[in-house]
């Protein structure tokens, strides 16, 4: 059993924002697998359903991302799972817009939520997927920046970006973290700039 869960925010006040992408790639996920994300089990909506040869939970916790170290321990909990059978989608600032990084482990990084299921697991080893939001321009506050929605312009790249993470985690699922890693990490930006 695998648990993916993406992060985000609740409420129609933030959906499309940046913190949210993290809903975005798992609800992406869920579409390509017919896997309806409604059932409310405490902290979070989760859908079950199979990606090739597994089973996997895919969760929406309706948590704050600063506070979704609850919620994963509960799904844990409930679902009866490894730590290292949880799977993160969470947003980067420090990526460029549309950018993936998969890592098996890690510290925080600097993100509030990672390190909430951090504290929460008592543990940094889990797998995450981390999609690049941009860092803000000039004079904007990080924490601001977070909570604003793409423009018209990045939402048409970020489209494709969606698909490609959701292909990253079937291939981490199917076929392992390192090939997923070795295929998608060194995907192009938004602006189709090869990254190294």
């Amino acid at each position: 059993m695998k648990l993916i869960v993406g992060m985000g925010n609740p409420g129609r006040r933030y959906r499309g924002t940046r913190h949210n992408v993290g809903w975005e790639v798992l609800e992406c996920l869920a579409r390509r697998h017919d896997v309806t994300i409604d059932d409310d089990t405490g902290w979070a909506e989760v859908g079950r359903g199979t990606i090739g040869p597994h089973r996997v939970v895919l969760a929406r916790p309706v948590t704050y991302v600063n506070a979704s170290g609850m919620a994963v321990q509960d799904l844990k909990r409930r679902h009866r799972v490894q730590v290292e059978d949880i799977f993160l989608i969470v947003d980067d600032l420090d990526l460029p817009l549309g950018r993936m990084r998969l890592r098996p482990k890690g510290s925080a990084g600097g993100h509030n939520g990672l390190r909430s299921v951090i504290e929460a697991l008592g543990s940094a080893e889990f797998p995450r997927l981390r999609i690049g939001i941009g860092r803000p321009p000039a004079g904007v506050d990080a924490a601001d920046h977070v909570l604003t929605r793409f423009t018209d312009e990045e939402r048409q790249g970020l489209e494709a970006a969606l698909v490609r993470a959701a292909e990253a985690l079937e291939v981490a699922i199917t076929e392992g973290l390192d090939v997923a890693m070795n295929r998608f990490n060194a995907k192009t930006n938004l602006g189709n700039e090869e990254t190294r």
